[in-house]
């Protein structure tokens, strides 16, 4: 145990973030740079180095967490970073946007406040990349086995490293035109700086790894060709379609999916274009869906100029303490307030969108909704309760609902799908088709950060498997493993 006192001695105390009024002037992340190496290794010894650790169960990846814990006590952040690195090909990513399935898992989280494991996990990465301890790691030796991956986020990216590391010859297939998937654009500046993609994708190219941006397996090559030119294919490609919202007036201008407002932000960071072609600026803006992305398309209007901000979920608002129903140590539903929403705007609960009103030119105007409860468990409308609201900019954030299959993809390798319309697939991760493999949200369905890394590590070793016979490579889960996270 890191310090047999610590979680008696030492309060919960997390990162802090910039002033709000600051922060929404920038793009930058909003936490104060350097807040946390002052505290961290205080933090660190608030873990009881737990007989049973269950931040392990919660973790899909299976984190190290009381060994990482202690020597971030210590401050021998070599040590940290080695034991991090262990189960997280990409710690910086899961530190600064996993929920952290962990902290509700952990066993001091029963009656005091949990231990501060994603701060103390980003803490140690940002100092390892400041010490020169994140350096490539090329294989010894080529197997003369070929791999191609399709899709560069998370998933996909886990993936790759893992099977360059043994060996293999790989290449990522991206569509879009950088590198990162859903981390590149659909991430806000404000939550993670893509610089932190940046310095991974050069890593990974050091360590041999292959990258092609704008071709689309579908469209610019076919299914047939690449399975040809590769020896395996791992599909990562995702679950991108976003979930519509069918009511009368949807297709006014200026109701679009979170997706096609949320990247134009973050191509104007990267110096793509001077001015979002869909801009919050002077407007009324309406975020349907309550989740992560329903906030970082709130941040994003905060940071365009907004006249008002105002979110709307069709649940209740969750309670700030655990439900019976959700006992510790499962991951639990509770009321979160977001930099985002430290920032502004208006969070209503219970309503559902009804209709958009449109201008005399086709641009919608405003929102008619509803109050809904919960009656012999399904959603009812409220008589009485209609009322409409300002708005010159809807986003739908209302989640996805599988993998895109308009480019062929899916039909052309003659994959199978699930019940739940997501690719099937076996515990090594292996598809119904012969050499093609699937991992993250195109065989899981939409889901969290760190599931994606911890499917991209484990189908690399089903693919070193099928390719060798044999693999030394980590599996954290199976397909199957539903562990205690959501």
């Amino acid at each position: 145990m890191a310090d047999p006192k610590g979680f008696l001695t030492t309060g919960r105390e997390v990162a802090k973030t910039r002033p709000a009024g600051e922060r929404v002037k920038d793009w930058n992340e909003v936490y104060v740079p350097g807040s946390l190496l002052p505290i961290i290794s205080k933090q660190a010894g608030r873990c009881m180095d737990c007989g049973i650790p269950f931040c392990h169960n919660g973790c899909p990846l299976g984190n190290l967490i009381p060994e990482w814990n202690d020597y971030a006590y210590r401050e021998d952040w070599t040590a940290a970073s080695e034991r991090l690195h262990a189960t997280n090909n990409f710690p910086e990513f899961t530190g600064r946007l996993c929920p952290a399935p962990c902290e509700s898992a952990c066993v001091l989280g029963i009656n005091q406040p949990a231990v501060t494991i994603k701060n103390v996990e980003v803490s140690i990465i940002d100092q390892a990349w400041d010490r020169g301890d994140v350096t490539p790691q090329p294989p010894e030796r080529l197997s003369g086995k070929t791999v191609a991956v399709i899709g560069s986020g998370p998933a996909g990216l886990a993936a790759a490293q893992q099977l360059t590391r043994a060996g293999h010859t790989v290449a990522v297939y991206e569509r879009a035109d950088r590198i990162g998937g859903l981390l590149r654009y659909g991430i806000p500046e404000f939550k993670m700086e893509k610089s932190h993609i940046n310095r991974r994708i050069e890593q990974m190219r050091a360590e041999g790894t292959k990258f092609r941006t704008e071709v689309e397996i579908g469209k610019d090559i076919d299914a047939a060709k690449l399975r040809r030119r590769y020896d395996a294919v791992v599909i990562a490609a995702g679950a991108t379609v976003s979930r519509d919202l069918p009511v009368p007036g949807r297709e006014l201008n200026g109701v679009h999916f979170a997706m096609e407002y949320l990247p134009l932000a973050n191509k104007v960071q990267e110096g793509d274009l001077t001015v979002s072609p869909i801009t919050a600026e002077g407007k009324h803006v309406v975020v349907i869906g309550g989740g992560d992305t329903g906030a970082d398309c709130v941040g994003t209007a905060h940071r365009q100029g907004a006249l008002s901000v105002t979110q709307l979920e069709i649940m209740p608002r969750p309670g700030e303490d655990r439900n019976a129903n959700q006992p510790w140590p499962t991951f639990p539903m509770l009321y979160k307030v977001t930099s985002a929403h430290e920032e502004g705007g208006e969070r209503v609960y219970s309503v559902s969108t009804t209709h958009f009103e449109g201008d005399e030119d086709g641009n919608v105007q405003a929102l008619h909704l509803v109050e809904v409860e919960f009656k012999d468990g399904k959603l009812e409308q409220k008589p009485g309760t209609e009322r409409k609201i300002p708005a010159q900019l809807v986003t739908l954030a209302m989640g996805f609902t599988g993998t895109d299959q308009a480019n062929g993809l899916v039909q052309q390798f003659g994959l199978e799908l699930d019940a739940r319309g997501n690719v099937a697939r076996d515990d090594d991760y292996a598809t119904n088709v012969d050499g093609v493999f699937v991992a993250g949200d195109a065989g899981r369905g939409q889901s969290l950060i760190v599931w994606a890394i911890a499917e991209g590590r484990s189908a690399a070793r089903g693919v070193d498997r099928f390719l060798t016979g044999a693999s030394a490579l980590p599996a954290p889960i199976r397909p199957t493993d539903r562990s205690l996270t959501v």
